[in-house]
C-alpha cells in the first residue's frame, strides 16, 4: 500500500478567453494616442468625467439582447440586496445615468469626455475581445444639429492630430430619420415594428463586411457563412429588399471625372431632396443633413474630410438623428494575405431618448466613441506610434550587501532619478558582477554604474556604456580600431556621475539618430 501523500495540484495559470494582457509597449502606445485625442477634446471645450465599471443592469438600456436575461450580452451579478448589476457595455449608457442623477448640479449643455474599458459577454474570436477600451465625447442638452456637426469636425481634427493624413480617413454622416422614413414607407413604421426595423438596420450595418449581396440575404431570408452557420434575415419581401437597397446601398455622391471618383455632398443632398416628400421623418432627416453640410462647408471641411453617405447605419437602436463613422481608407493586409480597407475606428450619433428614460422629459444628447485598440492597430500600420523612444533604466550594480553599502548604492540611484534619469538599483539575488551585467543587458539598459571597495575608498564610480560596449565586442577586430573607438567605461568622481551619465546618453542618442538617417 502506498502511504505517500499526494502532492497538491499546482494551480494552472490561465488567461480568461476573450481577454488579453497588455505589455509595456502597448500601454505606452495607448497613453501616447489618448493624450493626443484628449488634447483635441480639451481644445473644443470638453471636460473629463469618470463613471464606474458597474451599473445597475436596467440602466444599461433597451439595446441589450434581452432584458429578461440579465447575463445575456453583458457580465452580470447580483449584489447583497439581490439587485442585478452589470459591467458596462459601453460608455454612453453610464453617462446618461450620471447626467440624470446629477441633472440639477451640472451645467447644460454638458460637454464631457471619458476613456475606459467596456465589456461584452459574447463569443470571442480573432480580433474580437470581451474587454476593450473606448474613448468617448458627448454633448448633452444641445438639441440643434450644430452639436452633431461639431462632433464630426472634432472627429476629423482628431484623426489629423494622430497623424492620419487627408485621404487616409473620412468621416461619413447620415441621419436615422432618413432610414426610419424609408422603413416607414415600406410599412415598417410604428412601435409594433420596432424589432423588424432593428433587424433591417443590423442587416444594413453589415454592408462594409458582406457587400451588397450579403446584405440582400440578411434583409431577406438570411445568410449562411463559409463555416455553414446560418444568420436569420429580416424577412423582407424581394420588392421591399429592392426598395431599401436601391435607396441606400449605392453612392449618389460619387461621380467620375478624368477617371477618378469625385465625391459631392451636394449630389447626395439633391438626391434626398427629390424624395423629401416621402414622409415627415424622411423630410426632417434631409433638412438636418442639409444644415450640417452647410456648416461643414462654412468651416472648410470638404468632402475629403466629411462626407454625407446614406449607407451609414450604426447598429444600436438608441440613435435618433444624425449618425456618423470615422473610417480609415488605406489598405492593410489581412490574415489571409488579402489587401483590404482598414475600415471604421469609431462612430456615434444623436441619442435623444437615452437620458430621457430616467427623466420623464426630453433631454437631447449626441456623441461619438473611438475604439482605442482598433485605432492603435491602425496607427501602428501607419508608423505613427512609438516614435518617442523610451530608454531603459540605468542599472546601479550591487557589489557589497552590507547595510552601509546598500545605502550608498541607493543614494547613487536616487541622485540619477532626482536628475530626471530613469534608474534602478539591482534588486535580484545574483551576487556575481557578470550576472548583474547580463541582467542589465536583458533590460536593454544603456549604462551600468559600478562601485566596489576601491572606488568607494576613492569616492569614485565606474560608468559602463553598455551600448558602446556591445558594439565594440561585435565590430572591433584589430588594435587600431580599438584605440580609435569611443571608450566604453569611465572612472569618474561621484559628484560628476550625473553629468557623465547625461553625456553618454546624449552620445547614444546621436548614434541612434545617425543610424536612423543612414
Amino acid at each position: 500500500m502506498n502511504d505517500k501523500k499526494k502532492k497538491p495540484q499546482k494551480l494552472k495559470a490561465r488567461l480568461p478567453r476573450g481577454f488579453v494582457d497588455r505589455n509595456a509597449a502597448d500601454i505606452r502606445a495607448v497613453n501616447e494616442m489618448t493624450a493626443k485625442i484628449r488634447e483635441v477634446y480639451e481644445r473644443y471645450g470638453f471636460d473629463p468625467v469618470e463613471t464606474p465599471l458597474f451599473e445597475y443592469t436596467d440602466a444599461l438600456g433597451k439595446f441589450l439582447p434581452d432584458a429578461d436575461r440579465p447575463n445575456e450580452g453583458v457580465f452580470s451579478l447580483q449584489d447583497d440586496d439581490e439587485q442585478w448589476m452589470s459591467l458596462r457595455y459601453d460608455l454612453t449608457a453610464p453617462l446618461a445615468r450620471h447626467v440624470a442623477e446629477n441633472y440639477n448640479d451640472i451645467q447644460l449643455p454638458y460637454r464631457t469626455y471619458r476613456a475606459g474599458y467596456v465589456f461584452r459577454n459574447e463569443k470571442p474570436g480573432p480580433g474580437r475581445f470581451r474587454q476593450f477600451m473606448q474613448f468617448d465625447a458627448d454633448t448633452v442638452g444641445a438639441a440643434g444639429v450644430q452639436a452633431d456637426a461639431e462632433m464630426c469636425m472634432m472627429m476629423a481634427d482628431t484623426m489629423e492630430a494622430l497623424g492620419i493624413a487627408r485621404g487616409d480617413y473620412v468621416i461619413r454622416v447620415n441621419n436615422r430619420k432618413v432610414l426610419d422614413g424609408l422603413l416607414e414607407a415600406i410599412g415598417l413604421g410604428g412601435d409594433e415594428n420596432a424589432l423588424a426595423r432593428l433587424a433591417v438596420l443590423r442587416a444594413l450595418d453589415k454592408f462594409d463586411k458582406f457587400g451588397i449581396d450579403g446584405v440582400k440575404l440578411l434583409l431577406g431570408p438570411g445568410r449562411k457563412d463559409e463555416s455553414g452557420d446560418f444568420t436569420k434575415g429580416a424577412g423582407l419581401s424581394d420588392e421591399k429588399v429592392g426598395t431599401v437597397v436601391n435607396n441606400l446601398l449605392f453612392s449618389p455622391n460619387e461621380s467620375v471625372q478624368n477617371g477618378q471618383l469625385v465625391y459631392s455632398n451636394q449630389r447626395v443632398l439633391s438626391y434626398l431632396q427629390t424624395n423629401s416628400n416621402l414622409n415627415a421623418n424622411f423630410s426632417q432627416g434631409y433638412d438636418e443633413l442639409w444644415t450640417m453640410a452647410q456648416m461643414f462647408s462654412a468651416c472648410g471641411y470638404a468632402e475629403d474630410r466629411i462626407r454625407i453617405d446614406v449607407s451609414v447605419v450604426r447598429g444600436l437602436e438608441y440613435y435618433t438623428g444624425p449618425v456618423y463613422e470615422a473610417e480609415l481608407t488605406f489598405d492593410v493586409t489581412n490574415e489571409k494575405g488579402e489587401k483590404v480597407v482598414f475600415g471604421s475606428v469609431g462612430g456615434g450619433g444623436r441619442y435623444d431618448g437615452l437620458v430621457s428614460r430616467f427623466m420623464g422629459q426630453p433631454v437631447p444628447a449626441t456623441g461619438f466613441s473611438i475604439g482605442v485598440s482598433r485605432l492603435m492597430t491602425a496607427l501602428k500600420n501607419l508608423g505613427k506610434l512609438g516614435q518617442d523612444e523610451v530608454i531603459a533604466p540605468v542599472v546601479v550594480c550591487v557589489m557589497d550587501r552590507d547595510t552601509e553599502s546598500l545605502g550608498r548604492y541607493q543614494k547613487l540611484t536616487q541622485e540619477l532619478r532626482n536628475s530626471g534619469i530613469r534608474a534602478e538599483m539591482y534588486q535580484g539575488q545574483k551576487k556575481n558582477f557578470g550576472d548583474q551585467l547580463k541582467y542589465a543587458d536583458r533590460r536593454n539598459s544603456p549604462i551600468a554604474i559600478i562601485q566596489g571597495g576601491d572606488e568607494r575608498a576613492a569616492n569614485e564610480v565606474q560608468i559602463k556604456d553598455l551600448i558602446e560596449g556591445k558594439r565594440l565586442s561585435g565590430e572591433i577586430t584589430d588594435n587600431t580600431a580599438w584605440r580609435e573607438a569611443r571608450s566604453a567605461q569611465y572612472a569618474v568622481a561621484e559628484k560628476d556621475m550625473v553629468e557623465k551619465v547625461r553625456e553618454i546618453l546624449a552620445a547614444q542618442a546621436d548614434d541612434r539618430a545617425r543610424n536612423g538617417q543612414d
